[in-house]
């Protein structure tokens, strides 16, 4: 049955993490509490993140800001590609340097992710059943947040890619019935102070 009321879907990525990507930085622990406190008196009903540390780490810094939102794990929030495109279907000027850099990640990876990419679509996208709107928070990865604001503009499959997001920056997309997603925001830093921000970015994109 379609749904009835609008999803609302907060998407943030992890905060800044230590290099060996097993915890976050102070720099990123900042980030997440900030983030919490940006969200405080949101009526969110449920915070989803990915199984890895980094993740996990900054779901748990932001819940501690709010009143009693639950805090669940999720695969489908995890980082994976969520889409393997063809040569055929990227642009000609850039399909080398794209396929090569996705050559590079575990073939595992490579395998499952366009799973759990349609499993995330399944469960965090499109209105909700009931009368009233749900806000959803989903703390996840750079990847994910691209497949799903890709999603929401009807973008091409491939179009996940070039997308990116600072750490502990905020999207937002609007799921109504019977109307195209909207996005809201997109990769919104305006809760972290200017030496917070940018931080997951290539270096040469820094503002």
């Amino acid at each position: 049955m379609a749904g009835t009321a609008t999803r609302y879907l907060y998407l943030a990525r992890h905060a800044e993490a230590s290099a060996d990507e097993s915890t976050l930085t102070d720099t990123g622990r900042r980030q997440a509490v900030l983030l919490g406190e940006r969200l405080r008196g949101s009526p969110l009903s449920v915070i989803h993140h990915g199984p890895l540390p980094r993740a996990q780490q900054t779901a748990r810094l932001i819940a501690d800001r709010l009143d009693d939102v639950p805090v669940r794990s999720s695969e489908a929030a995890g980082d994976y590609l969520p889409y393997l495109p063809t040569r055929e279907e990227l642009p000609p000027r850039f399909a080398d340097a794209m396929l090569e850099r996705l050559a590079q990640f575990p073939e595992e990876e490579r395998a499952r992710g366009p799973e759990l990419a349609r499993e995330a679509l399944a469960r965090f996208t499109g209105p909700v059943s009931g009368d009233a709107p749900r806000h959803e928070l989903v703390v996840t990865h750079n990847f994910l947040v691209g497949w799903l604001v890709r999603d929401a503009l009807d973008a091409p499959a491939w179009r996940w890619m070039g997308l990116n997001l600072g750490n502990a920056a905020l999207t937002v997309i609007r799921y109504a019935p019977d109307r195209a997603a909207s996005v809201l925001f997109l990769n919104d830093m305006g809760h972290l102070p200017p030496e917070l921000r940018w931080t997951g970015f290539p270096p040469e994109l820094t503002a």
